[in-house]
C-alpha cells in the first residue's frame, strides 16, 4: 500500500508543476501584451507631440511674420498721414538741407555741429526779422548702415537735435515744429560708396507758410 501511495504523490507534484508553469506562462504573456500595447500608445503619443510641436513652430513663424508685416504697414501709413498733414498746412517756402557736403553728420551720431548751426541761423534770420508765422518740418535721414529700426531711431534723434537748436537758440515754439524720421528709406543717392552714404546722412528743414 505504501508503495502505491508514493507514485500518486509524485504524480500530484508533477501535475501541480505543469499547472504552475502554464499559469506563469499565461501571466507573462498577458504582461508582455500589455507592455506591447503601452509601447504602441507611447509611440503614438510621442508622434502626436512631435506633430503638435511642428504646428506650434509654424504658427509662431507665421505670427512673427504677421507682426513684422503689420509694423511695416503701420510705418508706411504713418508716413502717408504725415505727408498729407504737411500738404494741408500750406505752401513750401524753402528747404534747407544739412548734409555732409555742408556739415558733418558722423556715422551713428546725432548732433548739431557749429557749421550746421550757422546754416540754420542764416536760413531763419530773415523769417525772424519779418516775424512771419511759419511752420517747420524737420526730416531726419540716415544711410543704410545698421538695422532698419536703429536707423529710424537715429533719423529721429538727428531731427530732434535740430528741433532743439531752433527752440533753444531761436525761441521757435515747439508747436510750430514737426518731426519725422525716414531712416534709410529715402536716400538721395545709392549707399554703395562712403561718399554717397555721407550724403544720405542728413537733416532736411522745410519751412511752410
Amino acid at each position: 500500500m505504501r508503495n502505491a501511495v508514493i507514485p500518486c504523490i509524485i504524480a500530484a507534484f508533477a501535475l501541480s508543476g505543469c499547472a504552475t508553469k502554464k499559469y506563469v506562462g499565461r501571466e507573462v504573456g498577458e504582461v508582455n501584451q500589455k507592455v506591447d500595447t503601452l509601447t504602441t500608445e507611447v509611440e503614438k503619443t510621442q508622434e502626436r507631440v512631435r506633430k503638435n510641436e511642428t504646428r506650434i513652430d509654424d504658427v509662431s513663424r507665421e505670427s512673427q511674420a504677421g507682426v513684422a508685416e503689420a509694423k511695416g504697414s503701420a510705418d508706411k501709413a504713418l508716413v502717408r498721414a504725415t505727408e498729407a498733414e504737411r500738404a494741408a498746412k500750406g505752401k513750401l517756402i524753402y528747404t534747407v538741407t544739412l548734409s555732409n557736403d555742408k556739415v558733418t553728420f558722423p556715422v551713428n551720431r546725432a548732433a548739431v555741429s557749429p557749421d550746421a548751426g550757422s546754416l540754420i541761423d542764416q536760413a531763419i534770420a530773415e523769417l525772424k526779422a519779418e516775424n512771419r508765422g511759419v511752420f517747420f518740418e524737420i526730416e531726419g535721414h540716415t544711410d543704410s548702415t545698421g538695422p532698419e529700426a536703429y536707423n529710424m531711431k537715429l533719423g529721429e534723434d538727428r531731427a530732434m537735435a535740430v528741433r532743439n537748436y531752433l527752440h533753444d537758440q531761436h525761441n521757435i515754439a515747439l508747436n510750430r515744429i514737426e518731426l519725422i524720421s525716414y531712416g534709410e528709406a529715402k536716400p538721395v543717392v545709392d549707399n554703395k560708396s562712403r561718399a554717397n552714404r555721407a550724403q544720405n546722412r542728413r537733416v532736411v528743414i522745410k519751412v511752410l507758410e
